[in-house]
């Protein structure tokens, strides 16, 4: 900075990025050092994932800060590059060309010296020449080169409409060089194709490139956001009535154009209307399909005979019971015996009723029959569980059908179907319509399905209420477990699950029982709840169960995301209070440090790591502003741009903890938790913990979770279509 400088003057800085100091991947914002001929200065602003090494020209202004000091303000700036050998080495350096880390630039810089950037834009072939370079190799560093010439070029265009450099970055990454022309054709393609770019996000950009905010293409946009929120919200379908009150209230256009709109839209076949019961419903095409496709795999399943075994079921049974010493009940043996005897099966029971029990067996008597039997769950950890109850291998659903991520499809399907006379899903309440229809299409004409699960927990967290739908069909033969086995009415934790998935209170441990699994504490003042949770997490809990307090089998649990109690504001708490002190990297309103415990909240298949995944933070790059994360044993880096896919895990929502088990669970549950407290919901909260659950809260939140046993509806029609198909005739009416 200049020793005499005008804050109201503008100015141009040029150099080369030195470290980032913060970096917020929501909207961009980031503070980072930039080394100039003059020496470092500061510089703060909205700017896409910088690298060290990277050559910028910013033009602004300086500001003084009174905890920072002088801090030059970005309004502008272009990608630029290096002069010098020695920066042209640090830039390919930094990891933003693919393919060519430290040790590779130092080689190239040593062969082409001050020609390097020539070469790489004149006669890239040259490469080749260069140790390590080999034609995959090279056509990967070209890629990213010519990439990062491009994404140049669009900043400068979006600037000059006041659009973020981060758009900038991710409008790049999804179209390539048609950025422009999409843009220019129909900027609304924004909110349909690129994820974190929502409707709100694409219109802002469209207004400032002149659309007029009555015109079709705003309405039809919002009209596919508007279904696009009801799918995340859980619903398949939206209903007419409401998409077209919510455009003329919230765009302000007349219903002549929102009916044009819609019009428009199922011309194009981008959305279908379909009549059933008085009700006309619209429908995004693949979860129409979906639907359909389910139905009909359904009933066929349920139709076709099943090759039965050659030997005797019942004895085969007995011989488990002698050489185990277990004792099955009539279900179970039910249960059991169904699965020789039908081709589609649903074992649905709480927990402690031997659902794991019985798969054991059922596994044991298809290898003895010598046939293939496949096991799968929703997510890694149910994956595990599976694995180490059957002592076979078990995997995720998105493993079994081989996702390929870069052609985002499943190499599993109608024409490469799984190969197996067996498939065993379990904690099948967490799948989701769309989940289901790709892992039906795989299941092939010889085998049978076998689907686990608790049908009295929180449905999926996508659309869809599958193993409800099918379970109401009365198509698919379902065996409920409904009987407590001897070990498990020991735990209160069991106990308690049954009696409130039947409405009635739980049943509390004496004051001076050291050694009970579930606690009951009475408290409504929330700063006192707050006070409980953290001494619970620090001592209590480690101490009875001689865990690290930072262990991922010590889980918090809260109904909301907002409040003193809720998950945004326990993170911060637990964190300050478990693992103080070390520097971490702030990202946005969160500050990650090694130790953390992260969650992943999206599915991300080329790092293997799925919506709801735990994990410690492993490292902390201060260079590259990344981290490495520990997910059971499996290192992962996450670059800056990836890290809005990791938060703090200390506390997580119930729909987070779904499928998943933990040694400790703490929850709090307060009358302010009002809209979450339904009894399906504090169902899976309690069903999470395997040694010990800890309520907190009032007699009051816990009477009404309890009797509130009307679960969000969802909007689907799986139920009416697997009915309606197996009578062999069309419910719907299709408009067109």
């Amino acid at each position: 900075m200049p020793a005499e400088y005008k804050p109201e003057s503008m100015e141009c800085l040029e150099g080369t990025v030195e470290q980032i100091i913060y970096y917020n991947p929501e909207n961009g914002y980031t503070v980072f050092r930039i080394r100039t001929e003059t020496g470092e200065s500061t510089v703060v602003g909205n700017f896409p994932p910088l690298s060290p090494g990277e050559c910028l020209k910013i033009t602004g202004r300086w500001e003084k800060n009174s905890r920072f000091g002088p801090r030059f303000q970005m309004e502008s700036f272009t990608l630029t590059l290096p002069g010098s050998v020695r920066g042209v080495e640090r830039f390919l350096a930094s990891g933003l060309i693919k393919g060519i880390g430290p040790v590779l630039a130092r080689r190239i810089v040593e062969k082409f010296g001050e020609n390097t950037v020539k070469i790489l834009n004149e006669s890239p072939e040259k490469l080749r020449e260069v140790e390590g370079v080999g034609s995959k190799k090279l056509a990967e560093i070209l890629k990213s080169w010519e990439a990062h010439r491009d994404i140049r070029d669009l900043i400068i265009f979006l600037q000059a409409h006041n659009v973020s450099t981060t758009l900038a970055y991710k409008i790049y990454r999804t179209y390539g060089q048609a950025s422009f022309e999409i843009l220019k054709r129909n900027p609304y393609q924004l909110c349909l194709d690129i994820r974190g770019i929502g409707f709100k996000t694409a219109d802002q950009i469209a207004l400032k490139l002149g659309l007029p905010p009555d015109s079709l293409e705003r309405v039809k946009a919002y009209i596919l956001y508007l279904l696009e929120t009801d799918n995340e919200q859980g619903h398949v379908f939206s209903e007419e009535t409401e998409v077209r009150e919510r455009c003329c209230q919230d765009l302000q256009v007349g219903l002549p154009k929102v009916e044009e709109a819609l019009k428009d839209l199922v011309n194009s076949r981008s959305l279908i209307r379909e009549e059933m019961n008085g009700k006309v419903a619209l429908y995004l095409p693949f979860f129409l399909q979906a639907e359909e496709e389910i139905a009909r795999i359904i009933n066929r399943l349920a139709t076709e005979p099943a090759p039965r075994p050659d030997f005797d079921l019942e004895l085969r049974i007995a011989e488990i019971e002698k050489r185990t010493g277990l004792r099955f009940s009539e279900q179970q043996k039910k249960a059991i015996t169904s699965s020789f005897q039908k081709k589609i099966l649903i074992i649905t029971g709480g927990p402690g009723t031997g659902k794991t029990t019985i798969v054991r067996a059922i596994v044991e008597i298809f290898e003895s029959w010598q046939k293939r039997i496949l096991l799968a769950a929703p997510t890694g950890r149910a994956a595990k569980r599976l694995a180490e109850a059957t002592g076979r291998e078990a995997r995720t659903i998105h493993r079994l059908l081989e996702y390929l991520p870069e052609e985002n499809r499943f190499r599993r399907g109608p024409a490469y179907p799984l190969r197996g006379e067996a498939l065993i899903v379990d904690e099948v309440s967490m799948v989701d319509l769309p989940l289901m229809y790709h892992l039906l299409r795989a299941v092939s004409s010889v085998m049978r399905l076998i689907l686990v699960g608790d049908k009295d927990q929180l449905p999926p967290v996508g659309p869809g209420n599958l193993l409800r739908d099918l379970i109401d069909s009365g198509l698919v033969e379902v065996i409920r477990l409904d009987e407590i086995f001897r070990q498990a009415r020991e735990s209160l934790i069991v106990v308690n699950a049954h009696r409130i998935n039947q409405g009635q209170p739980p049943i509390y441990p004496g004051r001076k029982d050291p050694n009970a699994d579930f606690y009951f504490i009475p408290q409504e003042d929330e700063e006192k709840v707050l006070k409980l949770i953290l001494k619970l997490c620090r001592e209590n809990i480690p101490r009875r169960l001689k865990l690290n307090p930072l262990s991922t089998r010590i889980q918090v649990i809260t109904p909301m995301y907002r409040g003193l109690v809720g998950v945004d504001n326990l993170n911060q708490e637990l964190q300050k209070l478990l693992n103080p002190g070390s520097a971490g990297l702030k990202v946005g309103q969160k500050e990650f440090r090694v130790g953390d415990k992260v969650m992943q909240i999206r599915n991300d298949y080329e790092k293997e790591v799925f919506n709801g995944d735990l994990g410690i933070v492993a490292q902390v790059d201060p260079e590259r502003f990344g981290l490495l994360v520990d997910f059971d044993g499996r290192l992962v880096f996450y670059e800056k741009d990836e890290l809005a896919d990791l938060v703090l895990a200390y506390a997580i929502s119930v729909h987070k903890a779904q499928g998943n088990e933990y040694q400790a669970v703490v929850m709090p549950l307060l009358t302010q938790h009002y809209i979450m407290l339904q009894r399906n919901l504090f169902y899976t909260a309690l069903t999470r913990a395997r040694k010990l659950s800890v309520i907190i809260g009032s007699y009051r939140a816990l009477h009404i979770a309890i009797k509130n046993d009307r679960p969000i509806q969802r909007n689907s029609r799986l139920k009416e279509r697997i009915i309606e198909v197996s009578l062999g005739r069309e419910p719907v009416l299709r408009l067109f």
